[in-house]
C-alpha cells in the first residue's frame, strides 16, 4: 500500500529541522520495533484482541513520532494506520510511520477498513478516552464490548531503547546542570515563590527544556513543579506526592504563591521535570538561603539520601519492586515514619516511579507491583521527609536499572545546597 504521505509536501511547508531547532525524525526501525513489541505483549496476554485504537496523543507520538489530532488504528490482522485529522501536512512532515492518512472524521476511517475485522472487542486507553469519545467512535466503528489496553501499553513503553536512553540522557544534563549549579543564582531576599517559579522555568527553557511536561494522572495540571519555601513546602494538595506546595490559592494551588516571600534561613523545595524531545526526567532540589538549616533537618535530609543511595543499588534486572518498597519500609523505625513520604496523615505510597514520555509511568516502587524490572527501565526515586515549621527534606533523581544497580542520569549532588543571602 502506498502511504498517502508519499506525495510531495510543498517546500514552504517543510520544517527546516535545524534553522528552526526542530528535533530529527524518530527512526523507522525504532518505531517499528515499539509496535513490534506491543503486539507480541498484546498476543501473549490478550490473545482474542482485534483492533487497537490509542486516541491519545503520548501512546501516538510514542508509536508514530508526531503528536497531532487523530486516531492510530492498530488491527490484529493487517497494518496500523495513523489517521490524522490535524495536521496531516506536519504529521507527514515529523513521522516516519509508514501509513498516514488524512482525515475529516471517524467516517472516513471506517469505510476504508470496512470488513478488515470482526468488532466484537476494541481495546483502547480506558483510562484517558472520555465516554463521549468513545461513544462518537462506536457510531462508526461498532462493537460489542469495549477493552482496556493501558497495561499492555505501559508495560510497552516502560523498557527504554537505546534511542529513548540518549535523549534522556540529554534531558538529565540539563537538569543536573540547572538545580544543581545555575538555581541558586536565582535567590535573592523578598522574592516570592511565584517569582521563583518563573525565574527558573525560563531558565530551564533556555538551557534545553521543552516547556511542557506530560502526567498520565487524570485531573493534573502542574506547570513548572511544586515550589515552596520553608513551610509552604509542607501545605497540602491534591497531588500523589510526598511534597506541598500553597500555590496562587483555591483555583490555581500549583504554581507558586505570590505572598510568601524569601527570608533568611528559609528552606526552599524544588521538585521539578525536565523534558527534551518528549522524554522527561525528575529531580528534586533542596536549598538552604543565607544560613545553614538546624541539625535536625540535615540530620533527616542525610537519612533520605542515604536511603536513596541504597535503592538506586537495588534497581537491577529482576529485582521485584514491591519487595524492595517493602523492605525499605519495613526498616524505618516509627519516629521516622511519622512525615516520611508526606506530611502528618498526607502520606505518599510510594517510593520511586517510572519516567519517560509522562513524569508518572510504570514501574512503581510500591505495594502491588509485582513485575520484575528489566533492564533499560527508568525510575525517578524520591525518599523525602515533612520537618515540622522548617519544610520538605529529602532528594530524588533519575536512575536507569542496569546490572550494576540504577545510574544517575540526574546528577548525584546530596544537598542542602547552601545559598549565600
Amino acid at each position: 500500500m502506498v502511504a498517502e504521505c508519499d506525495v510531495a509536501l510543498p517546500p514552504d511547508r517543510m520544517p527546516n529541522r535545524i534553522g528552526n531547532n526542530m528535533t530529527a525524525l524518530v527512526p523507522r526501525e525504532e518505531l517499528d520495533d515499539r509496535m513490534r513489541r506491543f503486539r507480541a505483549l498484546m498476543d501473549a496476554e490478550m490473545p482474542e484482541w482485534e483492533l487497537a485504537a490509542f486516541f491519545g496523543r503520548v501512546n501516538q507520538f510514542y508509536f508514530t513520532g508526531t503528536m497531532q489530532d487523530g486516531l492510530l488504528l492498530v488491527p490484529r490482522e493487517s497494518d496500523p494506520v495513523f489517521w490524522v485529522r490535524r495536521s496531516f501536512e506536519r504529521a507527514c512532515a515529523e513521522s516516519t510511520f509508514p501509513d498516514i492518512r488524512p482525515m475529516r472524521s471517524f467516517r472516513d476511517a471506517a469505510q476504508t477498513m470496512q470488513g478488515a475485522f470482526a468488532r466484537h472487542t476494541i481495546h483502547l486507553e480506558t483510562s484517558i478516552v472520555p465516554f463521549g469519545l468513545a461513544d462518537r467512535f462506536r457510531m462508526y466503528f461498532p462493537y460489542d464490548k469495549l477493552a482496556s489496553l493501558d497495561a499492555q501499553i505501559a508495560k510497552t513503553r516502560a523498557v527504554k531503547s537505546p534511542y529513548e536512553l540518549a535523549i534522556m540522557e540529554r534531558s538529565g544534563a540539563i537538569h543536573r546542570r540547572v538545580l544543581e549549579e545555575l538555581a541558586p543564582g536565582l535567590f535573592r531576599e523578598g522574592i516570592s515563590e511565584a517569582e521563583f517559579a518563573c525565574d527558573l522555568f525560563s531558565l530551564l527553557v533556555r538551557e534545553g527544556h521543552q516547556g511542557t511536561v506530560r502526567f498520565n494522572m487524570f485531573n493534573v495540571e502542574i506547570v513548572v513543579g511544586q515550589l515552596g519555601f520553608g513551610e509552604n513546602s509542607l501545605y497540602p494538595t491534591s497531588f500523589d506526592g510526598p511534597g506541598g506546595c500553597r500555590g496562587m490559592g483555591a483555583a490555581a494551588p500549583i504554581l507558586g504563591s505570590r505572598d510568601r516571600k524569601l527570608r533568611k534561613g528559609d528552606l526552599v523545595f524544588a521538585d521539578v521535570g525536565c523534558s527534551v524531545d518528549g522524554y522527561t526526567t525528575d529531580k528534586t532540589m533542596i536549598y538552604a538561603y543565607g544560613q545553614p538549616l538546624p541539625d535536625e533537618a540535615v540530620a533527616l535530609h542525610q537519612r533520605c539520601v542515604e536511603i536513596q543511595r541504597h535503592l538506586a543499588t537495588m534497581l537491577k534486572p529482576g529485582a521485584i519492586p514491591s519487595q524492595i518498597y517493602g523492605a525499605v519500609m519495613e526498616s524505618l523505625d516509627s519516629e521516622f515514619l511519622t512525615h516520611f513520604m508526606g506530611f502528618e496523615n498526607r502520606r505518599a505510597r510510594f517510593l520511586g516511579h517510572g519516567v519517560g514520555l509522562q513524569v508518572d509511568e510504570s514501574p512503581v516502587l510500591a505495594e502491588g507491583f509485582d513485575e520484575p524490572l528489566a533492564e533499560g527501565m527508568v525510575l525517578a526515586i524520591e525518599p523525602k521527609r515533612g520537618v515540622p515549621n522548617i519544610g520538605m527534606v529529602g532528594t530524588e533523581n533519575t536512575y536507569v536499572v542496569t546490572p550494576a544497580g540504577g545510574r544517575s542520569l540526574t546528577g548525584t549532588c546530596p544537598g542542602p545546597i547552601l545559598v549565600s543571602g
